[in-house]
């Protein structure tokens, strides 16, 4: 079942990516477009959690770690916006998903094996393979126009990314532990565990990337903008949702390929939709190299082994 749910995340986090690249084709800007994702994200996501909880007691610390993250979400999506202003959709997602192996290098580094991060030659390879495929796409952009533009952006967007996941992952770290407060003051085992993180982090983005917009553009958004962000956001928030639920109920075996599964899934079906409706040149070969490379650097090979009785 687990399995099945990463899929559905797969698909609703490319419509999302969709709906953003309709929203430029219909004459918009992503800066308008991301106000109103960033919007219809946080009454989504409200509805799934804390209403759905009954969870309404204000959470300071919980709140001040939702206002980190967004600012690191509305810095990153910016930057998403602009890349996909300068260059190719799909391999502008596919850099964008690519991110997913470095966070538990960055993890491992940081907390090490006392807290279950452990680096091992396989996520060294893994990030090679990575890296190798995303330069190998990269090799066939050499007549973009903005292509510099396009390189610092999807390289802004590639660092952001890395850094919200990571602290995804340290706030999962103080989810599973007894004593959080132990390693962060700030916190109780209590207090980390509100469902107001993900709807603070969807408010803090959208009130920055509000101001960014009537700072940039003094007009009223048009309705693509405005229809395009909503479903886009509801999209966003739907594949967090079916994500958070697989790691609920996944089992050992499906645990350990989640997270590279995900990420393989909305890589391939955003360079489908790329090829498909703006021709763009995709280099499937490429992809699959760095598809392998996630595999290679994010599944936990060793929990793999201890189900499969090696």
């Amino acid at each position: 079942m687990a399995l099945i749910f990463v899929f559905v995340a797969g698909l609703f986090v490319s419509i999302s990516n969709f709906f953003m690249r309709k929203s430029i084709d219909r004459g918009g800007t992503t800066k308008a477009f991301l106000v109103f994702q960033m919007a219809a994200a946080f009454l989504v996501s409200t509805l799934i959690d804390p209403v759905r909880k009954g969870d309404f007691v204000f959470n300071a610390p919980i709140a001040s770690l939702g206002i980190a993250a967004g600012l690191i979400l509305a810095c990153m999506v910016f930057a998403l916006g602009r890349a996909l202003e300068k260059g190719p959709p799909g391999f502008t997602f596919s850099i964008l998903n690519a991110a997913t192996v470095m966070p538990g290098i960055v993890m491992a580094i940081l907390f090490g094996s006392a807290f279950g991060f452990v680096y091992t030659a396989w996520h060294g390879i893994g990030s090679l393979l990575v890296l190798a495929g995303l330069f190998w796409a990269g090799m066939g952009l050499s007549t973009m126009q903005e292509k510099r533009k396009w390189i610092l952006f999807a390289a802004s967007m590639f660092c952001l990314h890395i850094l919200l996941l990571v602290l995804f992952q340290w706030r999962a770290l103080l989810l599973n532990l007894p004593h959080p407060e132990e390693i962060v003051s700030f916190f109780t085992a209590q207090e980390i565990k509100s469902a107001w993180f993900v709807p603070f982090m969807y408010l803090t983005a959208g009130i920055v990337l509000l101001g960014v917009y009537l700072k940039a553009e003094k007009r009223i958004p048009s309705r693509a903008e405005m229809g395009f962000g909503c479903f886009g956001g509801v999209a966003n928030c739907f594949c967090t949702f079916f994500l958070i639920w697989a790691t609920e109920v996944a089992t050992p075996l499906e645990n350990a390929i989640i997270f590279p599964l995900f990420s393989i899934v909305g890589i391939v079906l955003s360079n489908l939709w790329g090829q498909k409706l703006y021709k763009e040149e995709v280099n499937w070969r490429a992809c699959q190299l760095s598809a392998f490379g996630l595999i290679v650097g994010t599944v936990d090979w060793k929990a793999v082994a201890a189900v499969i009785g090696l």
